[in-house]
C-alpha cells in the first residue's frame, strides 16, 4: 500500500508540474499600438443679458410735523437714459396757521387775527361777523370804516403781504410745469 501511495503521490506531482509548464507555455501574447490624433474646433458666443442702472428718484423727508412742506420726486429710466428729480412745496396756508398761532400764544390776538385775514375767505366771514380785520392798528368800527373806504376807492382788502406770496405760488407753479415737461421728455424716450 505504501508504494501505491508513493506511486500516487509520484503521478500527482509529474502531472501538476506537467500542467504549470503547459500553462506557461499556453499563455497568449497580444502586443498592439495605438497612435490617434483628436482636432477639436469650438465657437462659443456668450450672451449677457442685464437690466439697465435704475434712476432712484431722491428722498425728500418732509415727515416732521413741524414744516409745512412735502416733496415731490419721481424718475424714468429707459434703456439709454435714467433720470430723477425731486423738489419741496411750502404750504402756504399751513404756514399762515402755524404763524397765527404761534403769535396768539404770545398774547398778541390781534396780530394773529391779522395773519388770518390775509386770506380773502377769513377776511369776507370777519366782515359778515361784524369783526372786521385789522387795519393799519384801528380795530374794530374804525377798521371797518377804513375798510370800506379802501374799498371804494378800487384798493383790495388783500394784504400785501399776501400778494407777495401770490408771486412765490407763480414760482411753484413755473417748477411743477417744469418738472411737467421733463415728465413728458422723458415718456417720449419711453416711446
Amino acid at each position: 500500500m505504501k508504494l501505491v501511495y508513493i506511486l500516487l503521490f509520484g503521478l500527482i506531482f509529474t502531472l501538476t508540474s506537467h500542467a504549470q509548464e503547459t500553462a506557461i507555455e499556453d499563455v497568449i501574447k497580444t502586443d498592439s499600438t495605438t497612435n490617434s490624433t483628436v482636432t477639436t474646433k469650438s465657437d462659443t458666443t456668450t450672451t449677457l443679458k442685464s437690466p439697465p442702472p435704475s434712476a432712484i428718484s431722491p428722498t425728500i423727508n418732509t415727515s416732521n410735523s413741524d414744516l409745512c412742506t412735502f416733496g415731490v420726486a419721481g424718475a424714468v429710466q429707459t434703456q439709454i437714459l435714467g433720470i430723477s428729480a425731486g423738489t419741496q412745496f411750502t404750504d402756504l396756508n399751513c404756514e399762515k396757521l402755524k404763524n397765527a398761532k404761534t403769535l396768539y400764544d404770545m398774547g398778541m390776538k390781534v396780530a394773529a387775527v391779522s395773519v388770518m385775514c390775509q386770506d380773502r375767505r377769513v377776511f369776507d366771514a370777519m366782515m359778515n361777523a361784524g369783526t372786521p380785520c385789522p387795519y393799519d392798528g384801528l380795530i374794530g368800527d374804525e377798521a371797518k370804516l377804513a375798510w370800506q373806504a379802501e374799498i371804494a376807492n378800487g384798493g383790495s382788502p388783500e394784504v400785501k403781504s399776501d400778494k407777495e406770496k401770490k408771486k412765490e405760488m407763480t414760482k411753484d407753479e413755473k417748477t411743477v410745469a417744469a418738472s411737467g415737461g421733463i415728465a413728458a421728455l422723458l415718456l417720449l424716450l419711453l416711446l
